[in-house]
């Protein structure tokens, strides 16, 4: 077996040297080619005009248990493309049939919640093929393109939506719709770095029917099958039903409330793909780093990179749960595309109890990741998944400024559906803010923890130890709250607003 163990004072202290040696020649790479800071780009472009009609209205999935929806399809040539480069975008219709395509920027934008940029069409729809499974099930289309895409100069940083609508069905008046998603990307210094989950959103992707990385015939845990990014994203698979987010990945579901609370704030925010942190160059740049919803899956250099920013003084900010979990190598196509297959590569924890029982219940894996704890200050453990109430136990804290929040007080339903604890008790300056027990199912207990630590350049690491944690900053058009374990999230909190605003303000001052 393959380990990657770092050690815990090379986490802790000794990385700073080497850190601070890459980013001297990362700098000195880079300056000739700098890209300028902008703060208030995020605020300039929500003042444009919003859409109102930017949503799904016509889903027809193939069956009543169906994942896909063959009417009208696609996918993206790339998870994320800077302004001036290209993308592809490979659409099915099924019958043939005319289609249009509109290009939707997703943000505040007043309230509406995105932007028209552009629509694109009419084009000639046609079936396009169901690839037949490869190796460790692999589903790759090979998909002719619908359209080549150069992102404008002027497109800014964030996660777009392309419409995907028939012009018409037999009877001549309906249409059927559905979404692609893509990431426009930049090197910009920015106070926060927003990645997107999007590794999470394909291992749970299982287009065409029944294909993911928790399908395969050998087991759902285990490193068996490979999937691909060049494949539409099928109706969301996991604890509630949306259809009307088709196509979208898991965007609307668990990271855009965020991302609207944030341009509605004007907060300086540029966006990247799990892809687009293989390497730290990014948000070394950048004052924060956000993780959001469900991160679970994540390529060892993603790790690497955002240890290196954390010991070069960037704030680390996981608002989300179960993240780091496993370790996802980024592999190229068939056609030597660059991180398009990923597959389920093995545990993260090092010698920690809840990755030595993965490996012993689903091993054997190539791969062993450190000790996720060293760097998020909590854990995945076992069980991971369950619903509980957000319990303040650092009353004094900073984070809780503002709050009015005394010790013992709760937040109802946000924490789900699943969560981090058991915190390495050897940090310095660890602190527990908040702590609770969440229930898996409604009946069996686990002990979930929210912490914040120190970092080396007066910078922090906080754990908000939850996925739904976006559920209670905004509920933008396209968004519906997710319920799990007989449990729930209220939707809009001013104390988790709060909370966020703190913690953010520290990051970036």
């Amino acid at each position: 077996m393959k380990e990657i163990d770092a050690d815990r004072r090379n986490l802790l202290k000794g990385a700073v040297a080497t850190s601070l040696a890459s980013l001297a020649g990362n700098f000195s790479l880079n300056s000739a080619h700098a890209a300028k800071a902008d703060p208030d780009l995020i605020h300039r472009e929500n003042l444009k005009e919003g859409s109102t009609d930017w949503q799904l209205t016509r889903v027809m999935l193939d069956s009543r248990n169906g994942f896909r929806s063959s009417k009208i399809e696609g996918y993206c040539s790339k998870q994320s493309v800077a302004a001036g480069e290209p993308i592809d975008i490979m659409v099915s219709t099924r019958p043939a049939q005319e289609f249009k395509i509109e290009i939707f920027r997703t943000g505040y934008y007043g309230g509406r919640g995105a932007r028209l940029m552009t629509t694109l069409g009419p084009f000639e729809g046609k079936p396009q093929p169901v690839p037949q499974p490869g190796k460790k099930n692999l589903h790759e289309c090979h998909w002719d393109s619908a359209v080549t895409l150069t992102i404008p100069d002027d497109w800014p940083s964030g996660v777009y939506l392309g419409r995907l609508s028939t012009l018409k069905d037999k009877t001549g008046h309906g249409y059927w719709q559905s979404y692609v998603v893509f990431i426009v990307k930049d090197d910009r210094p920015a106070d926060i770095l927003f990645q997107c989950s999007d590794n999470t959103w394909q291992a749970y992707n299982k287009w065409p029917s029944n294909y993911s990385v928790y399908t395969h015939p050998k087991g759902n845990q285990g490193p068996w099958a490979d999937v691909s990014f060049d494949r539409p994203y099928s109706k969301y698979a996991q604890i509630y039903e949306n259809p009307q987010s088709l196509g979208s990945g898991e965007w609307l579901c668990f990271e855009f409330p965020f991302a609207y609370w944030l341009e509605k704030h004007g907060y300086d925010v540029t966006y990247c793909s799990n892809s687009d942190m293989i390497t730290p160059d990014h948000g070394l740049k950048c004052k924060s780093f956000l993780s959001v919803g469900h991160d679970e899956y994540w390529d060892i250099r993603q790790y690497e990179s955002a240890v290196k920013m954390r010991d070069a003084g960037v704030n680390l900010l996981f608002f989300s749960g179960n993240s780091v979990c496993w370790v996802t190598p980024l592999m190229n196509s068939t056609d030597g595309r660059p991180k398009r297959i990923m597959f389920r590569g093995g545990p993260y924890g090092g010698k920690y109890k809840y990755a030595e029982d993965r490996e012993r219940d689903n091993g054997p894996f190539p791969h062993r990741g450190p000790d996720e704890g060293y760097l998020m200050g909590s854990r995945n453990v076992d069980p991971v998944n369950g619903g509980g109430d957000w319990v303040c136990e650092l009353p004094d804290h900073w984070i809780f400024a503002g709050t009015g929040m005394k010790k013992g007080d709760s937040i109802p339903g946000l924490i789900g559906w699943e969560y981090h604890g058991d915190p390495p008790q050897d940090i310095p300056g660890l602190e527990v803010v908040a702590k609770g027990t969440a229930l898996q199912g409604g009946v069996n207990p686990q002990e979930w923890t929210a912490t914040i630590y120190p970092g080396p350049k007066n910078n922090f690491v906080f754990n908000a130890s939850t996925i739904f944690w976006c559920q209670d900053l905004s509920s933008p058009p396209g968004h519906m709250l997710p319920w799990s374990h007989w449990s729930r999230p209220h939707g809009p909190d001013e104390r988790v607003q709060r909370i966020t605003h703190n913690i953010i303000r520290r990051a970036i001052s």
